[in-house]
């Protein structure tokens, strides 16, 4: 008579500590979840919150410049202004002409900003602080991101741009 034996079999668990397991496991992914979903919400700008959207202020009027003459007065182009991101941004695009000039655009005194020609609200806040380091290149193209956590800025709309110490009005947003 011959007999075969079974390899050793692992212990069963029991179905008790089994169920635990898993109701342990469904608990913490639903408390990753809410604790994500909660982080989110207290972390997206609202238009009510928004430090960026603020009435604007008389100490920010500056003369009003033509665009054509931008590149006298300030040493730069202004090559575009468009909503992105989602609408959360827009992006100022200018390119250097004169770099001694340009060097104006980042005085703490005269920062950069944009005025929304219908309500009359201004962005000011830039992306993460950006501020370019460093002397200006001739013919080099640079941008600034601006904050729009109440979308304000639509594109078709037109803006005032304030760079440096002057303003251009009736800037076309793409």
């Amino acid at each position: 008579m011959v007999t075969t034996e079974s390899p050793t079999a692992p212990p069963r668990r029991s179905r008790r500590r089994t169920r635990w397991v898993r109701i342990a496991g469904a608990l913490t992914g639903a408390a990753l979840v809410v604790g994500g979903a909660t982080a989110w919400w207290s972390l997206r700008p609202t238009p009510f919150d928004a430090p960026s959207v603020v009435a604007a202020k008389p100490d920010w009027s500056r003369p009003v410049v033509p665009v054509a003459d931008l590149p006298e007065r300030l040493g730069v182009r202004l090559t575009q202004v468009a909503v992105t991101g989602g609408g959360g941004l827009v992006d100022v695009r200018f390119q250097v002409v004169d770099p001694e000039l340009a060097a104006a655009i980042h005085d703490p005194r005269t920062p950069p900003a944009l005025v929304e020609s219908r309500s009359g609200l201004f962005l000011d806040k830039l992306l993460m602080g950006h501020e370019h380091s460093g002397a200006f290149r001739q013919a080099e193209t640079y941008f600034l991101l601006l904050l729009d956590a109440g979308d304000l800025v639509r594109r078709g709309d037109h803006v005032s741009v304030l760079l440096g110490g002057v303003q251009v009005d009736d800037v076309p947003v793409r």
